[in-house]
């Protein structure tokens, strides 16, 4: 009887950690954990329309002061950054979209090439 060779050890070697970690249930890529991330987006996205708005109080806030245009400034400013918030909230969604799609396209192409 004939010790095997190196390239016959390594691939008995590949076969068993493959067989291991299919027994384990990790023969795909571990998936993150969602709910934090999803709740982490949902936090960033409530704090940046409540900042837009509250920045549109102080300055529509601040000019009725000096104009002595109560409260139509403070109207107006707060529309105003209550869209600058949705805006950036928009912007948001669209980085987490697009980071979303890479990691799917980059999973999907390791698929297709076998790794």
């Amino acid at each position: 009887m004939t010790d095997p060779t190196p390239e016959q050890n390594a691939a008995r070697l590949k076969a068993l950690e493959d067989r291991i970690r299919k027994a384990k249930g990790e023969d795909r890529a571990p998936e993150p954990d969602n709910h934090v991330g999803q709740a982490e987006l949902a936090w960033r996205m409530v704090i940046e329309l409540v900042v837009g708005i509250g920045i549109g109080f102080g300055i529509g806030y601040g000019l009725d002061r000096v104009f002595g245009t109560q409260p139509v400034l403070m109207i107006v400013f707060i529309f105003l950054g209550m869209a600058a918030g949705i805006r950036v909230m928009m912007g948001s969604a669209r980085e987490v979209q697009d980071k979303w799609a890479a990691d799917h396209a980059a999973r999907d192409e390791d698929e297709t090439h076998g790794g």
